[in-house]
């Protein structure tokens, strides 16, 4: 029996098609990984903040996923970034603190590095970083920029727009961003006045790219830079008229609510792309709450627990972690899994099925996202030391939390069960010598020398000058601080 070729043609379609389609579904999912500056763990409504609104957040917690054991790469900025994009803890992380004396921002992340970023390009995506980056840059203010080993366009990532110098970052009305290697003259400064807020421009930035890469997986870290000081805000919405004893309390609450609006938007844009059911949204801080200005104590912005930015009790490294994936994480969930920074990587990789080539210190979280528990592994212990003013650190090793306030005074350390005393006001290592022991040497196993951060060296432990003969550069010069008249007469 003979067909007609109209009938041929229909009967390959039917089976076709389902092919194709099966095909265009099977596409990597896109992630979006959004980092706020300085956000306490508390600073959320989610995790409980009632006088700040976040009310975005909330409905994407809501329908997400929670992380009551989610911890910061660092308990400050440059080393905690440098964690999550290299799957490194502190005790082996290139970057350890943030690099004072160093030109031109941050001491570069070395060519060779691997990253979530190049890590991603290999699994096909499109990559971009918007916002705060503090990894290494250019030579500012010339004619033609010289990118150094740490730029984002050397890191993996097709795209960059914002801050390189993570110290420009501070004013909100900077006089220019980066867009890759070209300097993006903005209309504010002497005679310009305050026009264009930094924060805005890098939403508009995210929402474009996100847009013009729609039809391919793509991975967009957009790193806010709010609520970091200073505190500016072109307005203060629904706080300009509460009964708050100082300015800065409405600042800061109106500058937190502004990126939750913006979070908002990038959600509602990914669900009118089509997108939404094929999109990992994570939100983070990169350490604990600033705590400048009282604002901690007013607005309650470590929740309930002990300390902030800088230190390693829980307010400085607990992060306020959510994650959101409409029909692969499960609605309304909360996760204790013990995890951090710089579990991100070994995640994408799992995400992508693209391996990490070289070591990490990270498992992969898909299986916590996913709701498949029993499939996920666990850490032994997460590990942290930092290197500003006096060198501490921490160990989380399940319900214990050790906590070193000065090494250079020796491995003097705090223990407390977070199990009953989660804000860490009863230390308890009189009490249980052998657990002080496991952490101690948990504490000394993580620890790997560099040339650049020595966990035995006094003040802030950085070598400038090895970092700059490495990267080619020339320190800082630093002017003399001027002598106190009294003590001058004194030695005369």
């Amino acid at each position: 029996m003979r067909h007609s070729p109209i009938r041929i043609l229909f009967t390959l379609l039917c089976f076709v098609l389902p092919v194709l389609g099966s095909a265009g579904s099977s596409r990597n999912p896109n992630v979006v990984y959004i980092l706020a500056d300085d956000l306490g763990y508390g600073e959320v409504g989610y995790n409980g903040q009632k006088m700040i609104k976040t009310p975005e957040l909330d409905a994407l917690a809501a329908q997400g996923m929670r992380f009551t054991g989610h911890y910061c790469g660092n308990a400050v900025c440059a080393p905690t970034r440098c964690s999550l994009m290299t799957g490194k803890h502190p005790g082996h992380a290139y970057i350890r603190a943030n690099s004072p004396g160093y030109p031109n921002g941050q001491t570069p992340l070395p060519a060779e590095t691997e990253t979530v970023a190049k890590l991603m390009k290999r699994a096909g995506y499109a990559t971009a970083v918007i916002g705060k980056w503090g990894l290494g840059g250019v030579l500012e203010n010339v004619d033609n920029p010289v990118l150094n080993s740490g730029h984002p366009n050397k890191q993996g990532f097709d795209h960059f727009f914002g801050y390189l110098d993570q110290r420009r970052a501070h004013n909100y009305y900077t006089d220019f961003l980066w867009r890759n290697n070209e300097m993006v003259r903005l209309n504010n400064g002497p005679g310009k006045g305050k026009n264009d807020y930094s924060h805005d421009l890098m939403t508009e930035e995210a929402v474009q790219w996100i847009t013009q890469n729609k039809d391919q997986p793509f991975f967009l870290y957009l790193a806010y830079c709010i609520p970091h000081t200073n505190w500016q805000v072109p307005e203060l919405g629904e706080y300009a008229d509460k009964d708050w004893p100082k300015a800065h309390y409405k600042v800061q609450a109106a500058m937190v609510s502004r990126m939750d609006r913006d979070i908002g938007r990038i959600a509602r844009l990914l669900a009118k792309l089509g997108l939404a059911e094929n999109t990992l949204v994570v939100f983070n801080s990169d350490n604990g709450a600033h705590g400048q200005g009282e604002t901690r104590e007013f607005f309650s912005t470590s929740g309930e627990l002990k300390g902030k930015k800088r230190t390693m009790y829980e307010g400085g490294v607990r992060s306020p972690m959510m994650a959101y994936w409409p029909g692969k994480i499960p609605a309304g969930s909360t996760s204790d899994h013990l995890s951090a920074f710089w579990d991100f990587l070994p995640t994408m990789a799992d995400l992508t099925g693209e391996p990490v080539r070289g070591d990490t210190d990270g498992l992969s979280m898909l299986p916590t996202l996913l709701g498949k528990d029993d499939q996920q592994k666990q850490h032994q212990y997460l590990y942290w030391e930092l290197y500003e003013g006096h060198p501490n650190c921490g160990v989380r090793m399940g319900k214990w939390k050790g906590v070193v306030l000065n090494r250079k005074k020796g491995m003097d350390i705090e223990l407390y069960d977070l199990s009953k005393d989660e804000a860490e006001l009863q230390n308890v290592a009189a009490q249980h010598p052998e657990v002080v022991d496991r952490i101690r040497k948990a504490m000394l196993n993580a620890h790997e020398p560099s040339a650049l951060w020595d966990k035995d060296h006094p003040g802030r432990c950085y070598n400038v000058a090895e970092a700059c003969r490495l990267n080619g550069v020339k320190p800082i010069a630093r002017k003399p601080k001027p002598q106190n008249k009294k003590k001058k007469r004194a030695a005369e």
